[in-house]
């Protein structure tokens, strides 16, 4: 059994040797995952975002310092008495926690961050700073960190130093949270880190901040393993799955009141989380997210929400190792199904396994906020069927012109195209089938040849029509030219394509092309040339077929006992005194529709078996030869076995004229043969078989 599995995979991998370097290439390019196949994979996840309806936000609002309240308050940057006044009026509004995104990392220099600083520790109001590549002590308040399992630290994004807000406003505020986006290789902004690693401590982000204190806990939560951050969480808030790095991918479907600070907050803002941010041209930062450009506080807005709606997406740790095994699942189906079905049938079957596919994902994605990579398991079954059609398709073209090439002159077009459609019919290597196997040769080639002595170029060209001719019947009645061997031609029928009547078609065309030879006849005679003369055997017999010869040449031929045979027939044409000779079995097959007479019981050369051989008249349909002349032929034949000579010259005599004179001239030989006979000493055990001399 193991040594079955093993053949099996050995033949399913050295058959496939490209295509699986194909996917292991794919496969090791996810592993690697370099900045294309990241972007490509982003790009398919803001897809599924973009397909997602719009859901409008009940516990955010955003109100924005924006070109509409520039005549009330002036130019930015404003004076922190205003933004302490605009606190004032949210707090009176029934404004929930205030979240303000920018960093207040400089005193005003209108002497206002007492005022502000006052205002922020009445009103509840979490404040931002930044993390910064220049090394600078964040000196921010911190809180503390409940850790549950390893320490996450190792995990994080981690960077030299902040921006801080100055101390007054840092130490009155309810929370100091951190801004920053997980990077992405396109610049899109798809994750945010809940906790930044700053030097050796562990920081909150904004969000986290703004949850913290919505909730008045003091502290937060972080879950680590080995494999990186799983969760973190607020204690009256349920836990937030992150990536390995404690990053939360955002879902950006959510809409937003807006409210300029310019406007009466009234009720509008009455028990709501408000981020307070700058959206004023120029100066409010802009970032590019999935479902477009943004607003930088609309990523506060839009975590805070996330999190309180427990609506944030998830990628598992260990999401790309399935999506590893998909890939290999799926390249091995389709490099296992594809080359075993037809092209046409292997188009809907990827164009529906892209589909469902791509649904899978998008159904995990909506139903139950997963992220799946479908972009790269697409890919790779795309480029993988791809190969395999091209290849098939190459193959397929190769071996239409390769069938042209090798049985463009040995067929007719029909038989070339059916062969071209279905190669299946084509065997190489070899194939035992029954086949009738025809020879043919010149009669008076050295008369011929004499004729046109030192014009070699002329008896080239005579020999080119006459085998032209005769080509052309053989090609006519679908059988294969086999080959020329000097002035002689091999042909057969039942190969490469089949042709259950092969041995009627062979008769046909044996009787075609002596029609064929008078017409040739009656022009070359008229041109001065002498006329040609043509002997035939067909026999019917299994014989091993296919392509035949060496690495470097090989031919489309038959081999076989057979074939042997048939050509000893052929040379028995002219001490018969006839122009077809046939085997047993072929005449056998075709008696039921072509006159065929028997010759005698014939041992050719290099047999000792005798065999009957027969010769061909015509078709019944044409022919109308009396029963009484077929059975008075017989019985001279049997007068002949049983060696008796003079009758059997006698009812040779009787026959002459019979048969419409096809037989006359066999007749003659067949009286000398029995005069010759009657004067030899035969054996005791002569079994009436002539042993022929002559090929």
């Amino acid at each position: 059994m193991t040594e079955k599995i093993i053949k099996i995979l050995k033949r399913f991998f050295t058959g496939n040797g490209i295509v699986i370097l194909i996917l292991l290439g794919l496969i090791s390019l996810r592993v690697y995952d370099p900045w294309p196949v990241q972007v490509l994979r982003l790009k398919s996840w803001d897809f599924l975002q973009t397909t997602l309806p719009k859901v409008h936000s009940n516990d955010v609002v955003i109100v924005e310092i924006d070109e509409k309240s520039v005549p009330k308050y002036g130019q930015w940057p404003w004076d922190r008495k205003d933004i302490a006044d605009i606190i004032d009026k949210l707090r009176a509004s029934g404004a929930g926690i205030i979240v303000i995104p920018a960093v207040f990392s400089e005193p005003d220099r209108a002497k206002g961050d007492d005022v502000l600083a006052k205002k922020i520790k009445e009103n509840g109001v979490v404040i931002a700073q930044t993390v910064t590549t220049q090394t600078k002590k964040p000196d921010a308040q911190r809180r503390g960190v409940a850790k549950v399992g390893e320490d996450p630290a190792p995990f994080l994004y981690s960077w030299p130093g902040a921006l801080k807000p100055i101390n007054i406003l840092a130490n009155n505020a309810d929370g100091v949270g951190v801004i920053a986006s997980a990077p992405e290789p396109d610049g899109v902004v798809r994750r945010m880190p809940m906790l930044v690693r700053i030097q050796d401590n562990i920081y909150p982000s904004l969000t986290m901040e703004a949850l913290r204190v919505s909730t008045g806990d003091p502290s937060y939560q972080v879950k680590a393993s080995e494999a990186g951050i799983e969760a973190v969480r607020v204690p009256q808030y349920g836990a937030v799955t992150t990536d390995p790095t404690g990053s939360v991918w955002m879902n950006w479907n959510y809409e937003f009141d807006r409210i300029s600070v310019a406007d009466d907050f009234k009720k509008r803002v009455k028990d709501k989380v408000v981020i307070l941010g700058v959206s004023l041209e120029g100066v409010g930062g802009v970032i590019a997210t999935p479902t477009g450009s943004a607003w930088s506080h609309d990523m506060q807005a839009a975590m805070i929400q996330t999190i309180v709606d427990k609506n944030n997406i998830q990628r598992y740790a260990w999401s790309t190792f399935i999506e590893l095994l998909c890939i290999v699942a799926i390249g091995i189906a389709i490099i296992y199904f594809v080359p075993r079905a037809s092209v046409l049938l292997t188009v809907p079957i990827i164009v529906v396994f892209i589909g469902l596919y791509s649904y899978s994902s998008y159904y995990l994605f909506t139903e139950l906020h997963q992220l799946w990579d479908y972009s790269w398991p697409v890919v790779t079954g795309f480029i993988v069927w791809s190969y395999i059609v091209f290849n098939k398709f190459a193959k397929e073209n190769a071996l239409k012109k390769q069938i042209a090439k090798q049985f463009g002159t040995y067929l007719s077009p029909a038989l070339v195209a059916k062969l071209q459609k279905n190669p299946e019919l084509l065997q190489l290597g070899g194939d035992e089938r029954e086949l009738s196997i025809m020879f043919t040769d010149v009669r008076g080639f050295t008369t011929i040849s004499e004729h046109y002595g030192k014009d070699v170029q002329g008896l080239t060209k005579i020999m080119n029509r006459y085998m032209t001719a005769m080509t052309k019947k053989i090609i006519d009645n679908n059988g294969t030219l086999d080959k020329y061997i000097g002035d002689a031609q091999m042909a057969f029928w039942n190969a490469p394509v089949d042709e259950p009547r092969h041995a009627h078609m062979a008769a046909k065309t044996a009787l075609e092309m002596m029609g064929s030879l008078d017409e040739f006849n009656k022009q070359v005679v008229a041109e001065g040339v002498p006329a040609f003369g043509m002997g035939l055997g067909i026999n019917s017999a299994a014989v091993v077929v296919g392509n035949m010869g060496s690495d470097q040449r090989f031919d489309y031929t038959c081999l076989g006992d057979g074939v042997n045979l048939a050509s000893r027939l052929e040379g028995q044409s002219k001490p018969y005194g006839v122009k077809i000779v046939l085997g047993q079995r072929t005449a056998e097959l075709i008696k039921d529709e072509y006159y065929c007479l028997e010759l005698d019981c014939i041992a050719v050369k290099g047999k000792k078996e005798g065999v009957y051989v027969y010769t061909l008249l015509g078709n019944t349909n044409e022919l109308n030869i009396p029963d009484e002349d077929t059975t008075k032929h017989n019985a001279m034949l049997e007068l002949y076995r049983k060696q008796k000579f003079d009758a059997a010259i006698r009812s040779t005599k009787e026959l002459m004229g019979k048969f419409n004179g096809q037989m006359d001239h066999y007749y003659e030989l067949w009286i000398d043969r029995c005069k010759e006979m009657k004067q030899s000493t035969l054996p005791a055990d002569w079994d009436g078989v002539y042993r022929a001399t002559s090929k």
